[in-house]
């Protein structure tokens, strides 16, 4: 008894009165941390050294794992944000594929957009299905003739449509899908080829003679791109967007409770 408190005086100042307090508290049974150092060791002076290395890592530990209470707080509102989604049930919702509808769905959660394919004719078809854009509010009556004032009152998704032949370039469509109507943006030839070179893109669409737009519309319909086919992705595309936003909060959740 005599050797070990004479060792305790002999340590670090810091650790000493911890140490001495444990070896004063019990003179027959000393405390399971100190019992367990001095039974374990070989010697008295590896037992200090064990005792100066252990106590400060186990005060790290203790501070490290109390996490801030800002990380709590913003758990209880990740937690709160989550409640409400998972009670509007839109996650849960499955929009049933109507009959004839032209394409394969390939949905991946986690992923922001729907690939859709299907062949026609030797033809590749691809479109590329992003989240919607959502516009809340009505048509203003006074300016029902202005069809552009119209659209931006309106929900709509952007789609990339690829037309390809095999072994020969492409017809890329960027397209704006809104409720009943299809709006071609731009139209682009890909050559697989050069895709890195600078290649002349075509005129602007809305530039091009109104016959020639409308035989490019009707060339998509052809192909399965048309209001029947975009209402129902848009509806789609909705449900898409609440399953993904509640998958991504609970990523969030997990990363700030690790």
């Amino acid at each position: 008894m005599a050797a070990f408190s004479s060792i305790i005086r002999k340590s670090n100042s810091s650790l000493a009165p911890l140490a001495f307090r444990v070896v004063r508290g019990q003179k027959t049974n000393y405390s399971s941390f100190a019992f367990a150092a001095i039974k374990n060791q070989a010697s008295i002076s590896h037992n200090r050294r064990s005792l100066v290395s252990l106590l400060p890592t186990f005060r790290f530990y203790s501070s490290e794992s109390k996490k801030p209470s800002s990380d709590e707080s913003l758990l209880r509102v990740i937690e709160s944000e989550i409640q409400c989604a998972v009670e509007t049930d839109e996650h849960e919702r499955v929009e049933e594929v109507p009959n004839g509808f032209p394409f394969e769905i390939q949905d991946n959660p986690g992923v922001q957009t729907v690939t859709l394919t299907r062949t026609y004719q030797g033809e590749d078809i691809q479109v590329e299905v992003h989240m919607p854009d959502l516009v809340s509010g009505e048509t203003n009556e006074d300016h029902d003739e202005d069809e552009h004032i119209e659209q931006a009152t309106q929900s709509s998704i952007p789609l990339l449509v690829n037309v390809s032949k095999k072994g020969g370039p492409s017809l890329e469509f960027t397209c704006t899908a809104y409720p009943d109507e299809i709006v071609i943006d731009s139209l682009a030839v890909k050559h697989p080829e050069n895709e890195d070179e600078l290649a002349y893109s075509g005129p602007d669409f809305h530039d091009l003679d109104e016959n020639l737009q409308k035989s490019f519309h009707k060339y998509l319909e052809i192909r399965g791109i048309k209001p029947s086919t975009t209402n129902f992705l848009h509806e789609y595309m909705i449900n898409k967007d609440s399953k993904e936003y509640l998958l991504w909060l609970k990523k969030v959740k997990n990363f700030i409770e690790a």
